[in-house]
């Protein structure tokens, strides 16, 4: 499979579907592994999950797509050839919070999965590649991005809508209140309320939630427009 510009495409392989399939088909995952016949081997068990896969041979490549396209997760190598896998982690932490990662890591490289963790990764799977796991685990954290992303019952209101752009602008309660004309107990009310109707209880949860749902707008830093 030829790997041209750093980047292979795999359609997407749509066979009969089991339930907690029809949960995540058609979610975006994105992989990152120099060796091209890893690569072969995980966006195949992906995309037999009715998966939309992308693979990337270079990290920067995948870098530059996460900045500008949607993913809901990211498989990705420690050993990488053109960037330090764990670097590479922090950075997608860093200007992609809301997209969880599943690092790839040696058999029993203790150290090095300790530090993925570390670096972000929610999880660990080890080389040699067992297809299962590998599939069992991008489920389970596919199912639970399914949960997190559905839609919103109550809309926010405009104040919330403010409030919540300024949490994820780093702002304090009492700044808030403050740019808002409010009282902070007020503030602590609006952000308790946003919380709930998006379905979240910490900030992470509270950037993708906003993000997926186009509430909010994040730029190549990972700050919100």
């Amino acid at each position: 499979m030829p790997c041209g510009g750093g980047l292979i495409a795999l359609g997407r392989l749509c066979g009969r579907r089991k339930d907690n399939q029809a949960r995540v088909a058609d979610q975006r995952v994105f992989v990152v592994d120099s060796e091209v016949t890893v690569l072969e081997a995980v966006g195949k068990t992906l995309g037999s999950l009715a998966l939309e896969v992308t693979c990337f041979v270079q990290a920067k490549k995948c870098l530059e797509r996460l900045r500008s396209e949607k993913c809901d997760l990211l498989v990705a190598d420690v050993k990488i050839s053109d960037m330090d896998g764990i670097e590479f982690v922090s950075n997608v932490r860093r200007h992609a919070p809301w997209v969880p990662v599943l690092a790839i890591t040696d058999h029993d490289d203790v150290p090095t999965a300790v530090r993925a963790i570390k670096a972000g990764a929610v999880d660990i799977v080890e080389k040699p590649l067992d297809r299962s796991e590998l599939a069992g685990k991008v489920m389970s954290i596919l199912q639970e991005n399914a949960l997190t992303n559905t839609c919103v019952d109550s809309p926010l209101t405009p104040v919330e809508t403010r409030v919540l752009k300024l949490v994820v602008g780093g702002k304090t309660n009492r700044e808030m209140a403050y740019l808002l004309g409010r009282s902070v107990r007020t503030i602590e009310w609006h952000r308790a309320n946003v919380m709930q109707k998006l379905g979240v209880d910490s900030l992470l949860g509270l950037i993708k939630r906003a993000a997926v749902l186009g509430i909010i707008h994040l730029n190549g830093e990972g700050e919100h427009e």
